[in-house]
């Protein structure tokens, strides 16, 4: 596939995308960009967040990871199922009680503004950071295979893609990215069938029966890990892991419950929950299938290609024809923008109305120009961010350490709001900040001990670890809390 070719591709793909933004957001103000006005159905709310949970990392790096760790990811994706029916029956029936428009107004009416701040702020740095490093790794994929010939520089490449999603989110927000991740989440998975065809085909094997038999056949489609319970692959970890990870990144996540927040009723919003669970557990069983293709085809045809450049390698630089090409520069960005679209349009929300209160302290005309302007600044900020991953830090191992540690913030969010539901002991607002501060640190020091003398690998289970400090924190400080 030439590179004019792909150029021409994302050009009508945005083409359409911003159209979509016209039709949907005519009218939008402050309330249709937070909320959508309340008014989505919930069958498209559901569709549409396949693919923004699923994001360009997971197109490319969950099939790159299969030759290395097998299937053992489901193991994480089975523990998702319990986080979304924990999601589904306890936060959605709180946050629709309490009539939300940033799920961490309900810090403040628990502990006070200080903890609201603090939720918010991990929110924002774990968000930007994370945004950050998935379109980093996107962009790098574009200027590697189509930009870099052409004379286009990295940064370029990075200040287009952003403006290209400022362009269809700054009128609507949350209303437009309903719709438009519902066609990214068709176009992802369109991209993934007919991947699974072409591959398929190149390994000789004909209809579905076949293709199934021989991934279950090959050695890389081990699921289930229970014999060493000190690595982070055993599955009682990973599955504990995934039923966390569910509850925070989705549940405690601003970007996530905005569009489930957009629904017209608490049935609707749980309806909701309980289809995308159930196509997102297929969707991942359908990544990592495809994985173990993806890598046999490599293996069969000498094609030196591992981890995240295996599918851009096999669907770019191989004789397979456009047609695998195109979808696969579809499926990519349509992976990509449905996961920055919505962490652009959270993270306006949060800091408009968690940090600066714009519905509280001014009139809808006010709210409207500071959430534009908004808006422009967190443009520019994951802009300059990205940027210096490329140009300043360079280092791949010191980006993913970053992005671990985004992973970190999590934490003191789960702590904050499973202390606050589970419990009715005072806190004073003032203290969750420093416990929030000081769980991470903690949690990491005790998981290094663990590894440096137990050799105990926490794993995904790290998430459990921070926020089970932040709870003990917020128990101690209970205590010295006047009930």
């Amino acid at each position: 596939m030439t590179s004019t070719q792909i150029l021409i591709t994302i050009a009508v793909y945005f083409a359409v995308l911003i159209l979509i933004s016209f039709i949907v957001g005519r009218k939008g103000d402050s309330a249709t960009f937070f909320r959508g006005n309340r008014s989505s159905p919930w069958y498209v709310v559901a569709f549409g967040m396949i693919g923004a949970s699923l994001s360009g990392v997971t197109f490319i790096s969950v099939p790159g990871a299969v030759e290395l760790g097998a299937m053992n990811y489901f193991q994480v994706v089975l523990g998702y199922i319990l986080g979304y029916v924990v999601i589904g029956l306890v936060l959605l029936p709180l946050y629709y009680r309490m009539n939300l428009t940033s799920i961490y107004s309900y810090l403040h009416d628990r502990y006070g503004s200080a903890a609201q701040y603090t939720g918010s702020s991990f929110f924002l740095l774990s968000r930007v950071v994370g945004a950050s490093f998935r379109l980093y790794l996107i962009a790098g994929v574009l200027q590697d295979f189509v930009f870099e010939s052409m004379g286009i520089q990295f940064w370029q490449t990075v200040t287009l893609t952003v403006i290209l999603i400022w362009l269809y989110t700054f009128k609507s927000g949350i209303k437009t990215i309903v719709w438009t991740d519902t066609l990214q989440t068709l176009f992802m998975l369109i991209a993934v069938g007919v991947a699974i065809y072409f591959v398929s085909d190149g390994l000789g094997l004909n209809g579905i029966g076949e293709i199934a038999s021989f991934i279950s056949d090959s050695e890389m489609s081990q699921i289930f890990f229970w014999d060493d319970w000190k690595s982070g692959q055993h599955f009682v970890k990973q599955f504990m892991a995934g039923a966390f990870i569910a509850i925070v990144m989705t549940g405690l996540d601003q970007d996530m419950m905005q569009k489930n927040l957009t629904c017209r009723s608490l049935k609707d919003a749980q309806k909701n929950m309980f289809w995308f669970t159930i196509v997102l557990t297929f969707v991942n069983l359908l990544f990592l299938g495809l994985g173990v293709l993806l890598t046999e085809y490599a293996i069969s045809t000498g094609i030196d290609a591992h981890k995240d450049a295996l599918f851009p390698t096999i669907a770019l630089q191989t004789k397979m024809g456009i047609g695998l090409g195109l979808v696969f520069i579809l499926g990519l960005i349509a992976a990509a923008y449905s996961s920055a679209d919505s962490a652009l349009t959270s993270l306006t929300t949060s800091f408009s109305v968690d940090i600066l209160k714009i519905e509280e302290r001014y009139g809808v005309k006010k709210q409207n120009l500071l959430r534009k302007l908004i808006h422009v600044g967190f443009s520019a900020v994951l802009i300059l961010v990205i940027v210096s991953f490329e140009y300043l830090i360079k280092d791949a191992s010191v980006i993913n350490k970053l992005f671990t540690f985004a992973g970190y913030t999590y934490g003191p969010l789960l702590g904050l709001f499973s202390f606050g539901i589970l419990t009715r002991l005072k806190v004073h607002h003032i203290a969750t900040p420093f416990i929030a501060i000081a769980s991470p640190f903690i949690a990491y020091l005790l998981s290094w001990i663990a590894l440096d003398i137990f050799e105990f690998e926490f794993g995904f289970f790290i998430l459990l670890l921070n926020g089970a400090v932040t709870f003990i924190g917020l128990l101690i400080a209970s205590l010295f809390t006047k009930n």
